[in-house]
């Protein structure tokens, strides 16, 4: 009786231990398995981030291809071009054309009068660019350069007589006047200007003080086109002469604002380099976490074949 009580003392451990071991390892590998699952999720996830990425940043690439962003910037100069200015006087005839500095005007001798003409002119005709049919007179006049100096040119002209309610000039400026001196067809050259630049007015009876900024605007296709803005003070002129008359005298001064040139073009902010080299990034991630779910997927699996195998073997071995 004593061994036999002693033999079975001795299975007794041996069986609780063969019990406990497998639920010990299947508590472990529910654990790996719990939070290989929990892994894979969050790296899943990782993933669509990635993939929502990508897609945002090829969309914001594309949109700032399609609206780029205007650029200003200004350029300061002591001299311009010197510009054309274009007068269409009609009857009006010029009476006076200097040239002045540092906004000082000579007070007026003898207006009315033929004076001096000490500005650089030509006279040209030429057929309307909109109806080629009515033939245009044009008084083309040298403008002023030296901006430092606030050289201004100062024109007079006079109109004997008009039948119109109103009495006004038209004139356009265009970006240089060298330009339309070595011009071989000066016509043509005219007719391109008035298709191109707007005109404007100045009225008689009054000094008109016109002041000029250049405007460059820089094309898609890397065409320059210029443009004229003008700020202009209008001032009455007071007539002094003894006799009543019924002519009109005109006065206008051209002068440059400022120094500086203002350029303007569209840029396009979106860097294709910056683009591909976080598209790089991104892709690079999407690979790394593929790799890294497959490998888990993988594991995952064996671990499931282990533990059915062990089962399996415990299973045999009760049986």
């Amino acid at each position: 009786m004593g061994v036999d009580e002693d033999s079975s003392s001795a299975i007794l451990p041996d069986s609780e231990l063969g019990t406990g071991a497998p639920s010990l390892r299947f508590s472990k590998t529910c654990l790996k398995n719990v939070f290989s699952v929990i892994l894979l999720f969050i790296y899943l996830l990782l993933m669509a981030v990635a993939v929502f990425l990508v897609y945002q940043t090829i969309s914001d690439f594309r949109e700032k291809l399609k609206h780029p962003v205007m650029s200003v910037s200004y350029k300061e100069v002591s001299l311009y071009d010197a510009p054309g200015i274009a007068f269409y006087p009609g009857k009006a005839r010029l009476l006076s054309c200097k040239h002045h500095y540092y906004d000082h005007i000579p007070p007026l001798i003898n207006p009315g009068q033929p004076g001096d003409i000490e500005c650089t002119t030509q006279r040209i005709n030429y057929t309307d660019p909109f109806t080629n049919q009515t033939m245009k007179y044009a008084l083309v006049v040298q403008g002023p350069r030296d901006v430092k100096k606030k050289e201004l040119v100062f024109l007079q002209f006079h109109l004997n007589g008009t039948d119109q309610d109103f009495s006004a000039i038209d004139y356009l400026l265009f970006s240089s006047f060298q330009e339309f001196v070595n011009s071989p067809e000066k016509a043509e050259f005219m007719k391109d200007c008035e298709s191109s630049y707007s005109s404007w007015k100045f009225s008689g009876g009054f000094r008109t003080w016109v002041k000029m900024s250049l405007v460059k605007t820089k094309e898609e296709d890397g065409r320059e086109t210029v443009e004229f803005k003008q700020e202009t003070s209008v001032v009455n002129y007071i007539d002094q002469r003894t006799r009543l008359r019924s002519d009109q005298l005109f006065f206008v001064v051209f002068e440059w604002k400022d120094p500086f040139i203002q350029t303007v073009q569209d840029i396009i902010t979106a860097n294709p380099w910056n683009t591909i080299a976080l598209l790089c990034g991104i892709f690079l991630a999407l690979f790394k976490a593929a790799d890294f779910a497959k490998l888990s997927v993988k594991w995952m699996i064996k671990i499931r074949k282990r533990h059915l195998k062990r089962r399996s073997q415990v299973m045999n071995h009760i049986s």
